[in-house]
């Protein structure tokens, strides 16, 4: 059975990816690209070069929602 809460690849030292996201106020694009920079390497079966893939990807996200954030206040 796979693990739900807590899984391995999301613990360094006794610390959670959770508890960082949650600290610093993430939002979900930057919540999940921390998630898979931190879980780099260490997800059974998921390569590390795909795995920061996957954050760039959310990190990309959130420079166009920032973006076109900024140019809706420009047009004010």
């Amino acid at each position: 059975m796979t693990q739900i809460n807590h899984p391995d690849y999301y613990n360094s030292g006794g610390i959670e990816v959770i508890d960082v996201i949650d600290a610093y106020g993430l939002n979900f694009n930057l919540g999940n690209a921390i998630k898979y920079i931190l879980r780099m390497g260490k997800k059974h079966g998921e390569e590390p070069i795909d795995t920061l893939h996957k954050a760039q990807w959310y990190l990309d996200h959130e420079i166009e929602r920032l973006k076109l954030l900024n140019a809706s206040k420009n047009e004010k």
